[in-house]
């Protein structure tokens, strides 16, 4: 497998490319039996373009790279991969172009992550595209430790209970990226938190919280067991909760990476006159499910030869199982199992609908408690 660089130019060439193989082979296929034809048309591409709408070297981007070696290691052929980083708007500038640009000849791919999910379940006025119009291959998950300061207490019960009674800083990013599901949370829990925004990433908040700046952090799975497992050795840190992980049946469990700490829904849920029901509880499992349990995504447009659909499906299958990539993905991209095909559509589809009530409450939220006026469609 090789990685081929993009430029406007090479594209343009591939779309006469197909349009002149499509001329050439349109008298032919129709000498041949319908099998054929059909079979001819499930074939692999010999190059995939994976759009990924963000630059090199970032989260997404090391993830699709790593991905991209696998995934064509399983397919027929073994064809090249094209990773093609178009950055902008947190990720909406290059899915808008790969959703007006991209055909169905299977070809080409869109690699998506939560801040691409967020924006249209807000109905963001800059989205023109549609998650409804692709079929995912693969859906990755990740996991992730709210954490607190030891001056807070020296048990995660004693902090708990000062979170409660005394206000404390958490340094973040935006309230409707990554973290708004945390943000959430530490609503529902009654923490006092004034969080401050305008980190540029989370690792800039973690080192807010190693200089004293804040007292409250969460961080995703690599970068807790990295950077903030030293910091509870060293007695200056104390792990809360962990957002957890979803089973088969759509229901938080604890995160097998961290199995001696409870879920954000284990400790709301616990507490009197709570259940699954709240609309609150619902919105922040629609967010975690969308953002967390599915954070980074591999689609196609939904017209792809469904023989074909298949075989990049069967590719993830065969990968999930391979012992080899497992070690190796476990190091590189979390310790965490893929979830394939029909299965990750269903939650895809799930997780991203908001009901016009649950799109209100949002929007009432952010404003209320963030000063964020949502400017959606």
């Amino acid at each position: 497998m090789s990685l081929i660089v993009s430029t406007p130019k090479r594209h343009a060439l591939k779309r006469h490319a197909r349009t002149t193989a499509l001329a050439v082979m349109l008298p032919v296929m129709g000498l041949l039996p319908l099998s054929s034809a059909v079979h001819a048309a499930a074939e692999v591409p010999d190059t995939l373009t994976w759009t990924v709408p963000f630059g090199v070297g970032g989260g997404t981007d090391v993830w699709a790279r790593f991905m991209s070696n696998w995934v064509t290691r399983n397919l027929p052929g073994n064809p090249a991969v094209v990773i093609d980083n178009v950055p902008g708007g947190g990720s909406i500038t290059g899915v808008n172009l790969f959703s007006k640009r991209a055909g169905d000849d299977g070809d080409e791919m869109v690699v998506t992550s939560a801040s691409t999910q967020y924006p249209a379940m807000l109905r963001d006025r800059r989205v023109r595209y549609d998650y409804a119009d692709w079929e995912p291959i693969l859906a990755a998950p990740t996991g992730g430790v709210v954490y607190a300061s030891s001056s807070l207490g020296k048990d995660s019960a004693s902090a708990l209970k000062a979170l409660a009674s005394q206000t404390v800083k958490f340094a973040g990013q935006n309230p409707t990226g990554l973290e708004m599901p945390v943000l959430m949370a530490f609503d529902l829990l009654d923490f006092q938190v004034d969080p401050v925004f305008g980190m540029k990433s989370r690792g800039e908040g973690r080192l807010a919280f190693e200089r004293g700046e804040v007292a409250l952090d969460f961080q995703t799975t690599s970068a807790y067991r990295s950077n903030v497992t030293p910091l509870v050795d060293a007695g200056q840190a104390v792990p809360l909760f962990s957002l957890g992980v979803m089973d088969d049946e759509g229901h938080i469990e604890r995160d097998p990476s961290f199995p001696d700490l409870p879920t954000f829904s284990e400790l709301y849920l616990a507490q009197e006159g709570h259940s699954r029901d709240d609309e609150a509880y619902q919105i922040f499992h629609k967010f975690f499910a969308s953002g967390y349990a599915m954070q980074k995504m591999l689609l196609v447009p939904k017209g792809v030869d469904p023989a074909l659909l298949e075989q990049y499906r069967q590719a993830a299958r065969d990968m999930a199982k391979d012992p080899e990539f497992l070690k190796e993905a476990a190091v590189k991209v979390g310790p965490y199992g893929l979830m394939v095909g029909k299965a990750a559509a269903a939650r895809l589809q799930d997780a991203m609908q908001l009901s016009e009530t649950q799109h209100e409450w949002v929007k009432h939220w952010l404003m209320e408690r963030h000063g964020i006026r949502l400017q959606s469609r």
